[in-house]
């Protein structure tokens, strides 16, 4: 419970919530500044769809975000630095639409999760062009409710920036070492706090796939033999009945020509 609440006791937001996100130790109940309450405008609104960002690209699962970039960084520099932990797939630095320059951070897909999974683990606050790099998952596609920091929402962030969003891998929310008011987070649909805190210096796990469609149509196919095993065997005993009837009728016929022919 709330007994071990130190400063190395945190929690990892699962879900996005604006107001959630804009509070240190995850239960406050009130947007404390203009970009949480735009964001909550947004997901109130629906005004978001991660799917229908350009930006997605690839399969989610081996797709890790980048971020802090040097804007000297191109794509074959991070393509080089991220090959460190397994076969790069498919990589998109995002740039500015119109002057082509880097907005410091990219997506980056592996061939497979266990590789993506090996970069998020080792690639953390790691350097490339001398800027010090913060990797995540792919929040955008696999953290429901998810709002991107140009709407307000996003996580981490620098406290310059006056967009400080915490729950996030950077920013876990501290322990609450007040009383959290269960009834009010309930009410706005705010997730409440865990039974149990992690230690700040353990790494949150992303995400793990569902049992896949893939997985499950191999399911179906292994359920469609085992029950067409046994139908199965008796349509072959049929055909093998068919078959042999049709034997003895060829038999019986090239006989009766054989006799004709006699004749």
């Amino acid at each position: 419970g709330g007994g071990d609440a130190g400063l190395s006791s945190v929690f990892y937001a699962e879900t996005y919530h604006p107001i959630q996100a804009g509070s240190i130790d995850g239960t406050d109940t009130l947007p404390h500044d203009n970009g949480v309450y735009r964001a909550l405008l947004c997901a109130n609104a629906g005004l978001y769809d991660a799917f229908g960002d350009p930006k997605a690209i690839g399969d989610p699962y081996c797709t890790l975000f980048v971020a802090r970039l040097s804007h000297i960084t191109n794509e074959e520099t991070l393509k080089k630095a991220m090959s460190q932990y397994g076969r790069v797939k498919n990589l998109q630095l995002v740039r500015h639409i119109v002057t082509g320059a880097s907005r410091g951070y990219a997506f980056v897909e592996f061939k497979t999760e266990k590789e993506m999974r090996r970069a998020y683990k080792e690639a953390h606050h790691t350097f490339i062009d001398d800027s010090e790099i913060i990797v995540d998952y792919n929040r955008q596609q696999l953290m429901p409710g998810w709002i991107p920091r140009r709407l307000g929402g996003g996580l981490g962030g620098k406290k310059e920036s006056g967009q400080l969003r915490f729950g996030g891998r950077e920013r876990p929310f501290r322990a609450p070492l007040k009383e959290v008011p269960v009834d009010e987070l309930k009410k706005l649909g705010i997730p409440l706090p865990p039974e149990r805190y992690k230690s700040r210096f353990e790494i949150p796990s992303p995400p793990r796939r569902k049992p896949s469609s893939f997985s499950e149509e191999g399911d179906e196919r292994k359920r469609d033999r085992s029950l067409s095993s046994t139908p199965r065997s008796s349509n072959q005993r049929n055909e093998n009945k068919h078959s042999s009837s049709r034997d003895s009728y060829r038999r019986t016929s090239s006989s009766s020509s054989e006799k004709r022919k006699h004749r």
